[in-house]
């Protein structure tokens, strides 16, 4: 798969993880644009959040997305933090895996 952060997932590119578990990995990004800049990013690739299914299991899957984005705020330590996340080109997304960007400090 062409896909950065596939291959981040899989091992076969180099991060500074701060988090993981059975359906995220949390890493810092290499272009950060805060003194804390980390990026969540579900293992299983869906390319932008507006293709969450519009039903339960897209909730689901949405809620947990940013319920993992809050612990890795608390594992970082971050008292204030924004989430931030591009949806399709035109929104700014760069890398078409989704992923909520982490930023304090």
């Amino acid at each position: 798969m062409d896909c950065v952060f596939c291959r981040i997932i899989a091992g076969e590119l180099p991060s500074r993880k701060v988090y993981e578990d059975g359906g995220f990995v949390a890493f810092h990004d290499i272009r950060p644009k805060a003194p804390v800049h980390v990026l969540v990013v579900p293992k299983e690739h869906i390319a932008k959040l507006s293709d969450y299914p519009d039903d339960e299991e897209g909730e689901g899957k949405l809620g947990a997305l940013f319920r993992t984005a809050n612990r890795v705020a608390r594992v970082l330590g971050l008292e204030g933090y924004k989430l931030q996340v591009h949806v399709g080109e035109k929104g700014g997304q760069e890398v078409f895996h989704v992923h909520v960007h982490v930023m304090g400090g």
